[in-house]
């Protein structure tokens, strides 16, 4: 039974693949490795490697809470990015577990929780506060030297607060999600709500802009982003204004098109609480799916069309990423569900992943 599960989500790389001295195995009735940060209920911090079976292939403990996560291209490592303002990051083995460096934070800088690596296998960039300045968002650039991160400089996101960055599909384009708020060092609490400034940027590795857009309420933070093989960017929004206003928690870049909200209902919007945690986007599908966990809510809209594809109770609803045949839903309270998407309607079927405890975003490789 294990075995059938296993097999119908998603393909992998047959064989193995060896590159300086690695060998990295992906068989395809393993399935995708999902790899998340999760607590216990203890309160200790750890990153988590399961394949959708439920076989925990590692549970690595760490020192802060960590929050998305990012592969290397080539080698058979991660880096668990430390949650908005941690000062660790950390390099693990995805095998066996094993830790291979803890990334710390350059002096009077902190993590905002996300990065990325470019497709070289050579360069990551991860979104950083400068706390001197607070809020004046970096990417911290950082090289990799065989099994370890180096930190090599770093350049402007051209805004406040960076939460999420992500690439374009040319691989050499980034995409900046600028929360808009600003944050001293070891603190989460907002300084500018009555001044906020967030932002879309696209940007080149070298740190020209390229553009940089906002919404219309400018208490929206632009916060996570899903990004279709098309160019077409995705992004969800955590509204910090009154708990009365009506805000776009959902909004969307196509090519060549502005930065505007996404049509969703009035109801939904509501039912979200102004707070989104995790955006999917299923380029071959042609959907995306939104995580929002203060309202216990979990959608997926047609990414053409806008229409809706599901509105589904999921007790605090957490991570969400798409895999061959739909997506994968972590929950911080309940279980994980797998949402098939082939054929209306959308059958959800719970995964042995243990229940609870999961951050607000999940990896898959």
């Amino acid at each position: 039974m294990l075995r059938r599960q296993a097999l119908t989500f998603g393909s992998v790389l047959l064989g193995a693949v060896t590159l300086g001295g690695w060998k990295l195995f992906k068989q395809k009735d393993q399935g995708p490795l999902l790899l998340s940060a999760r607590d216990d209920s203890d309160g200790k911090h750890y990153a988590v490697g399961y394949r959708l079976d439920g076989t925990r292939v590692f549970a690595t403990e760490v020192g802060q809470r960590c929050h998305d996560i990012i592969n290397h291209p080539e080698l058979p490592i991660a880096l668990f990015v430390a949650r908005r303002p941690g000062t660790e990051s950390y390099l693990v083995d995805l095998r066996d577990g094993t830790l291979l460096q803890t990334v710390v934070s350059q002096a009077n800088r902190h993590f905002y929780g996300h990065a990325v690596i470019h497709k070289d296998g050579e360069w990551l960039y991860a979104t950083e506060n400068d706390t001197t300045d607070p809020g004046r968002g970096l990417l911290g650039v950082y090289r990799f030297e065989g099994e370890r991160l180096v930190h090599s400089g770093e350049i402007s996101t051209h805004g406040i607060g960076p939460h999420q960055v992500s690439w374009m599909p040319d691989g050499e384009t980034l995409v900046v999600a600028n929360g808009g708020i600003r944050t001293e060092a070891e603190s989460r609490v907002e300084m500018n709500l009555d001044a906020m400034a967030p932002s879309l940027v696209l940007m080149q590795r070298d740190g020209t802009l390229l553009s940089k857009e906002t919404l219309a309420q400018p208490m929206n933070s632009v916060r996570h982003m899903g990004i279709a093989s098309d160019g077409t960017i995705v992004t969800g929004q955590q509204f910090m204004g009154a708990a009365h206003e009506s805000s776009e928690l959902l909004a969307i870049k196509r090519p060549g098109q502005p930065f505007v909200a996404f049509p969703v209902d009035e109801h939904q919007l509501q039912a979200m609480g102004h707070y989104t945690a995790s955006v999917a986007v299923h380029s071959e599908l042609r959907l995306v799916a939104l995580t929002a966990p203060r309202g216990n809510r979990f959608f997926i809209w047609d990414l053409d069309s806008g229409e809706v594809q599901l509105d589904a109770p999921l007790p605090d609803c957490a991570g969400v990423g798409a895999v061959a045949d739909g997506f994968v839903v972590t929950s911080g309270q309940g279980r994980c569900r797998f949402y098939d998407c082939r054929k209306a309607p959308l059958v959800a079927q719970p995964l042995d992943l243990p229940a609870g405890l999961w951050d607000n975003h999940l990896h898959l490789v």
